[in-house]
C-alpha cells in the first residue's frame, strides 16, 4: 500500500483551490486582513501608488493603504483561451513583482482537461508556472512572448523571482512530488524582459534533503517528506542569501529556511535543523512596509468540517539584521 497522506492533502488542497478560483464575490471595502480567505498570500508594497496589494491562489487582487483594511477582490489576470492553459485555468500561488518599470505576475496555471502523466495511480494534469505582465500594479496582467516557460511534460508550481549575482533574472519553482515522488526546487534563467525562459532548468535541492520535514510510511517508520512548496528568496542585511519554503512535519503544514553557502542560487543549500514557522503556517514571503519594517506574510492552515482548507493571511515581524532570519511576534500594526 502506498503512502496516502500526501495524496489526501493534495486532494483537499485541490478542492480548496478550485473553490477559491471559481468564486468571484462583489467588491467589498474596509475588510480586515483576518477576514479574508486567501491561500499563498503575496504582498507587493508599491512605491508608485503608496498602496499595498495582496494576491495569491485564485489570482484575485486586494488593495490597502495601511495593511489593516482591504478593498477587493479584483480580477486582474487575462489569459489566452487558445493557449495550453485552456479557457478557464485554475490559478495558484500568484505573486506580484516590480522589475524594470513593469509589474509581473508569477503564477501557477492548471488546465484540468489535459492529462500529462499517470504515476502510482495518480492522474497528473497539465500544470506549470508562468509569468504575465502589466504596466500597473492593479493590472490587467497579460501573456508575453513565449507560450511556455517550463517543460510541458512536468507538473511545476509556485514560481518566484530572483536576480542572482550574475545579474540575470531567474524563476525559482517547484517540480511537483506527484510525478517525481521527491519534490524539488529548481531554477531556470529568464529573458531580460522576463518574456520567456532560457535554456534548461537546474536542480537546487530535493525535499528529501531537508532535516525538518518528515512523514511516516506504511510501516510507521519516519521518512523525509516528499513535498516542496512556496519558495521565496531573500538576502539578510549582512548579504546572506536564503530561501524560505514549505513542506510538512507529519500532519502540520510548516515552513523552513535554507541558506546558500556560495551566496548564489547554485548553493549548496544548507537547511536549518528546525522549522522556521510555527506549525500550520506556511507558503511565506517577505516584504518591507513603507516605514521600512520587514514582515513575513503566510497563511494559517486548518481543515474545516466540510473537508476544505481554511487559510487566512497572517503577518509576522522578522529580523534580518544578522546572517539568519529571526521570526518575531505576529504583526499588530494597523491589522486589528
Amino acid at each position: 500500500m502506498k503512502p496516502l497522506f500526501p495524496l489526501l492533502i493534495f486532494i483537499l488542497l485541490f478542492q480548496y483551490r478550485t473553490f477559491s478560483q471559481n468564486r468571484l464575490p462583489e467588491i467589498r471595502e474596509n475588510i480586515p486582513l483576518d477576514s479574508i480567505r486567501l491561500s499563498d498570500p503575496c504582498i507587493l508594497a508599491d512605491a508608485k501608488t503608496s498602496m499595498y496589494y495582496i494576491t495569491g491562489t485564485g489570482g484575485l487582487l486586494w488593495k490597502s493603504k495601511d495593511l489593516g483594511h482591504w478593498t477587493g477582490p479584483y480580477r486582474v489576470v487575462e489569459t489566452d483561451p487558445d493557449s495550453w492553459m485552456g479557457p478557464r485555468p485554475m490559478i495558484w500561488a500568484a505573486e506580484l513583482h516590480y522589475y524594470k518599470d513593469k509589474y509581473y505576475n508569477f503564477a501557477t496555471f492548471t488546465n484540468r482537461e489535459v492529462k500529462i502523466d499517470t504515476v502510482q495511480g495518480n492522474v497528473i494534469e497539465r500544470r506549470a508556472s508562468h509569468i504575465l505582465v502589466s504596466d500597473k500594479a492593479e493590472g490587467p496582467y497579460v501573456p508575453m512572448e513565449d507560450p511556455t516557460y517550463l517543460p510541458a511534460d512536468k507538473p511545476t508550481l509556485d514560481g518566484t523571482f530572483w536576480v542572482d549575482e550574475d545579474g540575470k533574472p531567474y524563476m525559482v519553482y517547484c517540480y511537483e512530488w506527484l510525478q517525481n515522488w521527491n519534490g524539488t526546487i529548481e531554477k531556470i534563467e529568464l529573458k531580460p524582459d522576463l518574456s520567456g525562459s532560457v535554456g534548461k532548468s537546474q536542480l537546487l535541492f530535493k525535499a528529501s534533503e531537508s532535516p525538518w520535514s518528515r512523514e511516516r510510511n506504511d510501516e510507521g517508520d519516519t521518512i523525509p517528506n516528499k513535498v516542496t512548496d512556496g519558495p521565496w528568496l531573500f538576502k539578510t542585511q549582512t548579504g546572506k542569501l536564503g530561501m524560505i519554503w514549505t513542506s510538512w512535519v507529519f500532519g502540520d503544514y510548516t515552513q523552513g529556511v535554507a541558506y546558500s553557502e556560495s551566496g548564489t542560487l547554485d548553493g549548496p543549500w544548507i537547511h536549518d535543523e528546525q522549522p522556521f514557522s510555527p506549525p500550520n503556517y506556511g507558503h511565506g514571503m517577505l516584504f518591507r512596509t513603507f516605514e521600512g519594517q520587514l514582515l513575513m506574510a503566510v497563511h494559517s492552515h486548518r481543515v474545516g468540517e466540510n473537508g476544505r482548507y481554511i487559510r487566512i493571511p497572517k503577518l509576522f515581524e522578522v529580523d534580518d539584521s544578522g546572517d539568519k532570519l529571526v521570526l518575531g511576534e505576529p504583526f499588530r500594526g494597523n491589522v486589528n
